[in-house]
């Protein structure tokens, strides 16, 4: 064995591969996520949620075995959201069944099982309207922003960041794809990589410019990578996922002594919303800005406008409005 290894080390043999064995699982899932990231071109984070909990379903119908997708049954996919969700909140488990809605229609399109079980997959109640979106008032947004230490180059960084959250209202994972190209700095403008392997232009606000010129001159470190914001330490490379953007945001509002309902990067984005709806602006044009598909999902804001609601606000029998 000494002699081998030292042929090997030398180069006089080839070196020796093991043969990995894969299970039927893993094959499964690998080709579902080709199948949402070249047939559907959905993003990253869609796998990343996606995968973990059809590998789930997969290991709890066949536990380690081989994997017979023939076999199941709508009793199987009926038992195993229900089991689950019990353990999840409404979001997660609302995430769970579009997960398996998913991966169901995919085994059935490549003909793995006889039947389309989508339908088997029960409903999660989890009503889009039922609770208020959180949010903190313009004062709070400004002392967040001012907690940034721009003297340091990490500060700098993060305040650019914090720009573009409270400022346009990106994504967190927004945030993460951005590219130096996407920056058009003769018009102003900065090109979205949304959601869906959507482009959408955006003006670049003046304070939103200078930020990201006084990081991008002082502080980006020359490295293979063409992201925006990179890592200060080594190596020198993009941020893993919208993880890390939700870190400065949390650092920031402690720096800030704030204790909101939440301290992700999305509170910065129904920051935004609720202050333009305070200050006059309409749903469409917010609807607008933070790119939404759908009027229904800017509609969330509407429960905010109190001005707007005591106007339709009916008399309480013996009371007043």
């Amino acid at each position: 064995m000494q002699l081998l290894r030292h042929l090997r080390t030398a180069g006089e043999l080839a070196p020796l591969v093991v043969p990995l064995k894969r299970d039927t699982a893993a094959i499964t899932e690998e080709q579902y996520a080709t199948y949402l990231h070249e047939e559907r071109g959905l993003g990253r984070a869609t796998l990343i949620n996606y995968l973990p909990l059809v590998e789930c379903f997969l290991l709890d119908r066949f536990g380690k075995g081989t994997v017979r997708l023939a076999q199941l049954t709508a009793a199987d996919v009926t038992r195993f959201v229900r089991r689950r969700a019990y353990t999840m909140s409404p979001a997660r488990a609302k995430l769970l069944v579009t997960a398996l809605r998913s991966f169901l229609r995919f085994v059935f399109l490549r003909g793995e099982t006889a039947r389309d079980l989508t339908a088997s997959v029960p409903t999660v109640a989890d009503w889009r309207h039922a609770t208020l979106p959180r949010f903190i008032p313009a004062e709070d947004v400004g002392r967040i922003l001012r907690a940034c230490d721009r003297g340091t180059a990490v500060g700098r960084r993060d305040y650019a960041v914090l720009l573009l959250l409270a400022r346009l209202g990106l994504r967190a994972g927004e945030v993460v794809h951005m590219e130096l190209e996407d920056i058009d700095w003769r018009v102003g403008e900065l090109i979205v990589r949304g959601k869906g392997a959507r482009h959408e232009r955006l003006p670049v606000p003046k304070d939103v410019g200078a930020a990201l010129v006084d990081y991008l001159r002082r502080d980006r470190v020359r490295c293979a990578s063409r992201r925006v914001f990179i890592c200060m330490r080594a190596p020198n490379r993009g941020f893993a996922g919208p993880v890390a953007i939700c870190t400065i945001v949390r650092r920031a509002i402690e720096r800030a002594g704030l204790r909101p309902p939440t301290k992700g990067a999305h509170l910065l984005r129904h920051s935004l919303a609720t202050e333009l709806l305070r200050r006059g602006a309409s749903l469409a044009e917010i609807g607008d800005l933070l790119r939404h598909r759908s009027p229904d999902t800017t509609m969330l804001y509407a429960k905010v406008d109190f001005a707007a609601l005591r106007q339709i606000a009916l008399r309480w029998p013996g009371g007043a409005a």
